[in-house]
């Protein structure tokens, strides 16, 4: 397996930004834990975001991903793993390609 076109440190500084954006205390907290924890998501599954991020495009990827985003700034969603999250956005990635 090559190495993923979507670095790890780029998933993490995503969730570096939306800490910075969060509405809430618990919403930044939320999103601070899972930048902590981009460090242990496998490989496999930085691999699985790049291809479907590549397939779909990034206009896709943002339609899709903006309601979780969204949900976690306002404090209304938590994750306790970056890798959760991915599983997520990968399940309705999915979704897109069929």
């Amino acid at each position: 397996m090559g190495k993923p076109a979507v670095s790890r440190d780029a998933f993490r500084g995503l969730f570096a930004f939306y800490a910075a954006k969060a509405h809430k205390p618990e919403a930044e907290h939320s999103l601070l834990r899972m930048f902590g924890s981009a460090d242990d998501i496998p490989d496999a599954l930085l691999q699985q975001w790049s291809d479907r991020a590549e397939l779909l495009g990034s206009e896709t990827v943002g339609r899709v991903m903006d309601p979780h985003v969204r949900q976690i700034t306002n404090g209304n969603a938590q994750y306790d793993h970056a890798s959760d999250f991915l599983h997520t956005l990968l399940r309705d990635l999915g979704r897109k390609m069929q």
